[in-house]
């Protein structure tokens, strides 16, 4: 009797869209999936408006010119090395298409963003997971990464800022990644979707490190409070790029091209008018608030220094039963956690959303506290 393949046994519902389909049936807050509550910038909706009914036809898989220049532009590097694509999901399944196969192992840290192991497992090859330390912060155990790395080691692939605990690399941490890829031949995948959203000093871009073996991956979504657009994009190590963007052929060719051309228009005015730095501060504000908070409730939480996502300590709760209960959407640990156990208790909250919305999820969550606590 005909069957689907057992690849399709690594598709099943993301936890994010689970806690999100249940919010929505429970009248939860979603503190869950990282959309943010805001609206894009209006300057950046107008570019919308303009593009569609002009810029509405197929544009090439490796991106529309302008925007590729624009990402260039932003980032300091060559448009020849910039390939744009349908978000940074699609950008990272290109990658894991275009890098390893059959046979090979990819180098992860974890708690991982969930999208990182099935798309490395659809390519043929085996994530191998090297735990994070948790004390009171998170931290890369770096003699555990180089133990990992064996003959058939491919990629270490990352995140920075760093999804979901809000860590960011120092720059000694990175240095030393980068020694370790050099030494064993590796590349490096840095996504970097959350580049514009930190809380100190601004993250360390792996490529100025290495700029021969790293690919960087990027979004418009996450800097422009536009999730739902699907642009993102890939910074290649010289020469790389049409190969890679070759692969994109057999997926969705291109992306939207009346939203490329208008975040093509964006980009350099976000720049200059500061609305990366009013994001963070208004991201800033929003963290405190949602910290603050639960430390009121009695809780530890972990803070970030980047992304819009803290991690936070819930003991003897569930995820299943605050949605229903609490009407409040949370992500458990255990989502990001392949093989090693993720700590009791541990909890990833969203902050990108609006000050009222947190301030309810706060007084539910404190509510339902008071419930079930002896």
């Amino acid at each position: 009797m005909a069957h689907l393949h057992p690849r399709t046994q690594l598709s099943r519902e993301s936890i994010f869209a689970q806690m999100s389909r249940l919010a929505a049936q429970h009248g939860a807050i979603n503190l869950g999936q990282g959309f943010p509550s805001n609206p894009p910038p209006d300057f950046l909706l107008e570019a919308a408006r303009r593009a569609i009914g002009s810029v509405d036809q197929y544009t090439p898989p490796i991106g529309l010119p302008r925007l590729r220049e624009a990402v260039a532009e932003d980032l300091g590097v060559s448009p020849e090395d910039v390939i744009i694509t349908a978000g940074g999901t699609e950008a990272l399944h290109a990658l894991a298409e275009a890098l390893y196969g059959p046979d090979d192992e990819v180098v992860m840290l974890e708690p991982y963003f969930d999208v990182y192991i099935p798309q490395a497992r659809i390519a043929g090859a085996e994530p191998v997971m090297v735990p994070m330390q948790l004390t009171e912060r998170w931290e890369v155990d770096l003699p555990a990464l180089e133990r990992a790395i064996s003959v058939r080691t491919q990629a270490i692939l990352l995140t920075n800022p760093y999804n979901p605990t809000g860590s960011v690399f120092s720059r000694a941490e990175a240095q030393r990644i980068v020694e370790l890829a050099r030494r064993h031949d590796l590349w490096i995948i840095s996504d970097e979707v959350y580049d514009e959203l930190y809380f100190g000093e601004p993250p360390v871009r792996f490529r100025e490190l290495a700029p021969e073996r790293v690919f960087t991956v990027g979004s418009a979504g996450k800097r422009l409070e536009a999730t739902g657009w699907r642009i993102g994009w890939i910074v290649t190590p010289p020469g790389l790029a049409p190969q890679v963007a070759g692969m994109r052929q057999w997926s969705s060719f291109c992306s939207a091209a009346p939203l490329q051309a208008a975040v093509a228009e964006a980009l350099p005015i976000a720049r200059k008018e500061g609305f990366y730095q009013a994001l963070r501060e208004s991201y800033g504000r929003r963290k405190d608030l949602l910290e603050q908070g639960l430390r009121s409730l009695g809780l530890k939480t972990f803070s970030p220094a980047g992304t819009y996502f803290l991690t936070a300590l819930l003991p003897g709760l569930e995820a299943q039963t605050l949605v229903r209960e609490a009407k409040v959407a949370i992500i458990p640990g255990s989502a990001f956690y392949l093989h090693n156990p993720a700590p009791q208790g541990l909890f990833r909250l969203a902050f990108c959303k609006t000050s009222d919305e947190i301030e309810q999820a706060l007084e539910r969550l404190g509510h339902y506290l008071k419930q079930v606590t002896p």
